[in-house]
């Protein structure tokens, strides 16, 4: 697990290993470190060279309005939201083809399908990402050898991330947050924001032996808020 907050990244590694459901010989490994940096990623792949399984999540970029952004904030974005996924693709890739199984999870964001206007660093970012896995996730190198690339797309999640957007909304409307919290689960079908242990287990699924048939897909995981067909 990698993660730049140190005190959260070990309260999360605490819980884990304290599961009464969790094997007995398995551990749980920890780097704190800035994924998106050069040195991080150096620092992980110190603690271990391969991977048979990779789910990246770097923290999106803020909402705002695009006259606000110069070429800082953009590089900022693509560094954490597409190069970086990219880099750690590089990295794993062909260690898990020669041993004959690998999964790569990118978490990145319903805005792929369906732009959010103040998320315009994230439509971005992400979106360069999902053209460049479906592209490398079909070639017959990797999905021969039991490689999977899929990126997984979260809707409304009842995060963090999700209250810093709303707060953010909410400000340039003039509402209480609790009115644009309301007023955003009124456009889910499921009428609910989803939780994380939901997310959770359709990203477990993903990186199961069951899900080796799916590769270079964008699977949307929203409770019906996309209205689209395809």
């Amino acid at each position: 697990m990698v993660a730049r907050g140190a005190q959260d990244l070990e309260a999360a590694v605490e819980k884990l290993l304290a599961d009464p459901a969790r094997p007995a010989d398995t551990a749980v490994q920890h780097v704190a470190a800035d994924i998106t940096t050069d040195e991080g990623r150096a620092k992980v792949f110190e603690k271990r060279a391969d991977y048979d399984i990779v789910v990246t999540n770097a923290g999106g970029p803020p909402p705002g309005d695009f006259r606000e952004w110069d070429r800082a904030a953009w590089i900022k974005a693509v560094d954490a939201n597409m190069l970086t996924p990219i880099e750690l693709i590089k990295a794993t890739v062909d260690g898990m083809a020669a041993r004959g199984f690998g999964r790569i999870v990118n978490i990145t964001s319903s805005s792929v399908k369906a732009p959010i206007d103040i998320l315009g660093l994230s439509n971005g970012a992400r979106s360069g990402l999902t053209g460049f896995v479906a592209g490398v996730a079909r070639t017959s190198k990797l999905a021969s050898a039991n490689v999977t690339i899929n990126n997984l797309l979260p809707g409304s999640f009842d995060t963090d991330r999700l209250k810093a957007t709303m707060s953010g909304a909410a400000q340039k409307t003039g509402k209480p947050v609790e009115a644009v919290m309301d007023a955003r689960k009124a456009t889910v079908p499921a009428r609910r924001f989803g939780t994380p242990d939901e997310f959770g287990a359709t990203c477990a699924f993903l990186c199961s032996q069951h899900a080796s048939y799916i590769t270079g897909q964008n699977v949307l995981i929203d409770g019906g808020a996309y209205p689209g067909t395809y």
